[in-house]
């Protein structure tokens, strides 16, 4: 099963590679100065009426809320690198055409355009789509309802690739708003309808219940928290409007999870909870600011939890808090485990990132923690967060000890300045340097890396090679928990890894 974007484009990926390699051409927009008024939404809160005895008709919300989707066409300037012949170097081809041999050496242009959907939040002409339906576009219309004579000219007031959120504003007044619901209102198998262009053919209503809440880890945005449904969601329905059956803006439909295309009853929007915020950040700011705290955070497997000795699973370890941060300064250390945010319990690693994100920067919180059999609680007051992934700048040390065997098929050294130098190993630094891990190992299916620094072997720091030999053959009961430090591109943490030392592998 693939991921798909729910924006429909009109040109085939085989006609791109025919005719090259395509490079945008760059494209410019002005964000509103700061300090603009927050839009003027209409939201209610008011709790849904579930009752399994609703009517048998949905027209009256559709014709509602029908008026508030619009259709949204983008379009923009590709060129083409140059075709050049494939005979340019061939002696016999020469012997014929010599220096006129025929060769496109020009640049060409074409104008892409896709299509896709969005819903009017404000009267005077405020509109919430999808990033990736106008990303990198040089000309975006937007057409009310199905009346496609009528195109108004949108801006493009600001974009957010981390939700997948834009927002767009028409010249107009009086038009029909949207009203926005509470998505943390939100319970599994409650009624929606997906209004959109699915496939250009004209504006479509779709209906299902909500499958899923919370859906994350897909790798689609860095911020996910998407609501998961079954009403049909297709190409060009990107950016519409995923409603309750009060006729309420519950979500902003972003992708599908298929295997053919279409839809195949597993579709995802982003909360309007979290499109609310955003969108109130580009208009009034022009940017998303969002609140940091410092830490790196990681999932409580079974195994890290018996480790840790947590009763449950809940929770986000703390696998590194990074130099100068809020969370350093307020006192919170690795191997803490965030149990509670702001009063809010904390299932794992991606609801503490989406907690904190929410807030805004210079925000009062409150970290609620589990260390070593004891909740404490801290008070945070959250930072902002930059605009790159923060680095470790915590220290390290070098020696040239041979390489010596640990935890069964896993080979480790000294650091040294050159691998220190090559792998942007922070100044000193402690820890043995992983150089192998045997393939068919426990240590490789906890998830042990080449490179891997081990910087701690059952919350005992490791200073060298020496070290994590002498540590690894002391260390008793069925599971060996090791912090290691590593660098992924430009970001580097450390994290907890529990490896299973109840068995050896062969």
């Amino acid at each position: 099963m693939v991921m798909k974007n729910t924006s429909q484009s009109f040109f085939g990926i085989l006609a791109g590679l025919m005719l090259g390699a395509l490079i945008l051409l760059p494209f410019h927009y002005n964000l509103f100065a700061s300090d603009n008024p927050a839009p003027s939404v209409v939201v209610d809160s008011t709790p849904i009426v579930r009752d399994v005895h609703a009517g048998t008709s949905y027209a009256p919300i559709v014709k509602k809320v029908a008026p508030s989707v619009v259709n949204i066409y983008s379009s923009r300037t590709v060129r083409m690198r140059p075709m050049p012949n494939p005979f340019q170097d061939d002696p016999l081809f020469r012997q014929f055409f010599g220096d006129q041999m025929p060769s496109d050496n020009h640049e060409h242009t074409r104008r892409e355009q896709s299509l896709g959907s969005g819903v009017i939040v404000t009267s005077d002409g405020y509109i919430l789509t999808a990033n990736h339906v106008v990303n990198g576009a040089d000309e975006v219309k937007v057409a009310l309802g199905d009346d496609d004579n009528k195109k108004f000219t949108a801006k493009i007031i600001g974009t957010d690739a981390q939700t997948d959120v834009a927002i767009l504003k028409i010249d107009a007044t009086g038009l029909p708003a949207i009203t926005l619901g509470d998505s943390d209102q939100l319970e599994i198998g409650d009624v929606v309808l997906a209004i959109g262009n699915p496939f250009g053919v004209g504006q479509t209503v779709t209906s299902g219940i909500i499958s899923a809440l919370g859906r994350h880890g897909y790798g689609v945005n860095r911020y996910e928290n998407f609501i998961q449904t079954d009403a049909a969601i297709n190409p060009g329905n990107s950016g519409g409007a995923l409603v309750d059956a009060n006729g309420r803006l519950i979500g902003i439909n972003t992708w599908i999870a298929t295997s053919s295309g279409g839809s195949e009853g597993v579709g995802f929007a982003v909360p309007i909870n979290m499109a609310r915020g955003v969108m109130t950040g580009l208009i009034t700011h022009g940017k998303v600011s969002r609140g940091y705290l410092g830490v790196h955070p990681e999932d409580v497997t079974p195994a890290l939890a018996k480790a840790f000795g947590l009763a449950t699973t809940s929770g986000a370890l703390v696998g590194d808090v990074f130099s100068n941060t809020p969370a350093e300064k307020a006192g919170i250390k690795a191997g803490d485990v965030i149990t509670e945010f702001n009063g809010k319990p904390v299932m794992d690693a991606n609801s503490l990132t989406l907690m904190v994100s929410e807030c805004a920067p210079d925000t009062q919180a409150t970290v609620k923690v589990f260390r070593k059999g004891a909740a404490k609680t801290f008070n945070v007051k959250l930072g902002e967060l930059p605009g790159e992934n923060p680095q470790n700048e915590n220290g390290k040390i070098s020696s040239n000890s041979p390489d010596t065997d640990a935890l069964d098929g896993v080979t480790v050294e000294d650091l040294d300045p050159q691998t220190r130098e090559q792998l942007q190993i922070p100044d000193n630094f402690k820890g043995a340097l992983v150089i192998n891990v045997d393939e068919d190992s426990n240590a490789a299916d906890a998830g042990v890396q080449k490179n891997d620094v081990i910087v701690e072997i059952d919350q005992q720091p490791v200073t060298s090679a020496e070290d994590a030999v002498k540590f690894a053959e002391k260390a008793k009961g069925d599971q060996i928990l090791l912090k290691v430090w590593r660098r992924v591109d430009d970001f580097a943490s450390t994290s907890y890894i529990s490896v299973d030392n109840t068995k050896r592998k062969k």
